[in-house]
């Protein structure tokens, strides 16, 4: 299962810092408008990492968007986005809101259309005119992440949480076309995630490596799905520990 509506980024907010976020329309490549959530902070320097955060089955709700905070009070700028614009409008994405239906009319290209239009965005002349742009994503969004990295964003790092590389929904898989990935991957998982077993992650780390592709399988030992929440404190180390790698991968791989 993904994350509950109640779940929150397992990441203590920074008091004091200068984060600040609001919510944003954003429109895709045809015309679709679609909901999405900024976050920066005004002690940002220019010529930094900014990150497009993609979310699991229910799209854009509260836990993404307290994620884009806690990005945007490292330093990061962040961009949230929904994938529904095209079926359900900008509705809430509250408890009311029937996902599924929606995320079977969801198309790769689409998907990466509006990511496109977060890069964009990112990339805005008042903005912080990164120079390094991720993608993290969780589940379902990081599948997408992955896939992202083929899709000539022009991105410095691709991160999936719990993003299944193999046999889904979507075709090709990310491990199908790890030989078309232009930047560097970080895969996050839980070692107890009966949806994505050990031979699945390996023969995406083969693959990539097959392909020359820079990359690191990240697994957690008993962590099932969706670890990465404050309300599952008994994974509170494996969760301080993915945030941790994330930072130090964005970091890596952002020019100086």
């Amino acid at each position: 299962m993904c994350f509950e509506l109640e779940a929150e980024p397992p990441i203590e907010p920074i008091l004091g810092s200068l984060a600040q976020g609001k919510d944003l329309v954003l429109i895709s490549r045809d015309g679709t408008r679609f909901a999405a959530y900024g976050a920066h902070s005004d002690a940002q320097e220019k010529g930094g990492a900014a990150i497009v955060v993609l979310p699991d089955v229910r799209g854009l709700y509260h836990f993404y968007k307290e994620l884009a905070l806690r990005f945007a009070e490292v330093g990061v700028e962040a961009v949230a986005i929904d994938y529904f614009g095209r079926t359900a409008g900008l509705t809430a994405r509250d408890d009311q809101f029937e996902y599924m239906p929606h995320v079977m009319q969801t198309q790769a290209e689409s998907i990466a259309d509006d990511v496109a239009a977060a890069v964009a965005w990112l990339r805005r002349p008042e903005g912080s005119q990164p120079s390094a742009i991720f993608t993290v994503g969780f589940c379902f969004g990081g599948r997408n992440s992955f896939l992202q990295a083929t899709r000539k964003h022009g991105l410095a790092g691709v991160i999936g949480f719990y993003g299944s590389p193999g046999a889904g929904r979507s075709a090709p898989t990310p491990t199908e076309l790890a030989g078309e990935f232009e930047c560097p991957v970080l895969g996050l998982f839980g070692g107890a995630d009966e949806g994505i077993p050990q031979s699945t992650i390996d023969g995406f780390a083969i693959a990539l490596d097959q392909a020359g592709v820079e990359n690191e399988m990240i697994v957690y030992p008993n962590a099932p799905h969706s670890f990465f929440d404050r309300h599952q404190a008994q994974y509170a180390e494996q969760s301080a520990d993915a945030w941790q790698r994330i930072q130090a991968f964005i970091k890596d791989h952002t020019p100086s």
